[in-house]
């Protein structure tokens, strides 16, 4: 648990290998800081310190009432200062992409190298049609982070309980966004992890999706122009949860960007399928 200026708690989850190259990952929305097992087992094979964190408002981390995406900088910033680090890398999934955007934007130098994988866009962005091939279930989650927060709670309240039942009650909750890719991977360890995951970031409520939500309604807090150091952008095309337009848009918007759109991938099965290619990555540019 790490204290911030401002007198909230971040709690981090410190996994891999000690000695390694420490790795700060940002997690989905809706999601939580517990890394998944064997993502912990590849991070001590190739020399990785991975440290999740709960975002504000999932799990033991504080809430951050009215953040921004930008903000998780700072955060970032603050757990690299409490730990000791030197430098470090990162990457995020899916609402977590955003973040790590935002930190190869605003951290400073400490900060190497940064992957986004299936990163939603922002919702201001031009020549974008920000819900095109979205499923069902996000064009009326973020219809409703558009209205505000009394609209938005009650939907988060009804599917976070969803989310941390069963697997047979999570998979019929994403049904809309499960494409063929994604629906394969989602069983067995996988479909139970996230279940976990889910489970530790309600423990005190929803704030922290609901706040993920606005957040994401809102801009950004910084501009993807300002972005000063390397980047690799995984997204695949079998994606309902961010369709792959939202990569192609981010793409051609960071600067010196190496993107990898795969027809083969979904969104869920970056998760299950391509981290071992991502810390490859990371290592190499760090």
């Amino acid at each position: 648990m790490i204290a911030t200026r401002e007198g909230r708690t971040l709690e981090v989850h410190d996994e891999g290998a000690p000695d390694g190259l420490p790795v700060v990952v940002h997690h989905g929305t809706p999601m939580s800081g517990l890394q998944y097992g064997p993502h912990i087992a590849l991070a001590r094979e190739q020399g990785i310190r991975l440290l999740g964190y709960d975002r504000p408002g999932y799990g033991g981390s504080s809430r951050a009432r009215g953040r921004t995406v930008a903000d998780c900088a700072a955060d970032v910033g603050t757990i690299a200062d409490a730990l000791g680090l030197e430098r470090f890398a990162s990457w995020g999934i899916s609402g977590g992409g955003p973040h790590a955007l935002a930190c190869a934007a605003l951290c400073d130098e400490r900060l190497t190298a940064v992957a986004s994988l299936a990163a939603v866009a922002p919702y201001d962005a031009g020549d974008l049609d920000w819900f095109d091939g979205m499923g069902e279930d996000n064009h009326i989650e973020f219809g409703k982070a558009l209205e505000g927060e009394d609209a938005l709670r009650p939907y988060v309240e009804q599917h976070a309980a969803e989310h941390t039942m069963t697997v047979e009650a999570l998979v019929a909750g994403l049904q809309s966004l499960l494409g063929d890719a994604d629906r394969a991977v989602l069983t067995g360890r996988f479909a139970e992890y996230f279940l976990d995951a889910d489970r530790h970031a309600f423990e005190l409520g929803v704030d922290g999706w609901i706040d993920d939500d606005l957040a994401f309604a809102r801009p950004w807090g910084f501009e993807l122009a300002d972005i000063r150091r390397p980047v690799l952008l995984l997204q695949g095309e079998d994606d309902r949860f961010v369709p792959a337009s939202h990569g192609r848009w981010l793409a051609d918007r960071i600067p010196g960007v190496e993107a990898r759109i795969t027809p083969a991938d979904g969104h869920l099965t970056l998760i299950e399928r391509r981290m071992r290619e991502t810390n490859e990555w990371l290592l190499s540019h760090s």
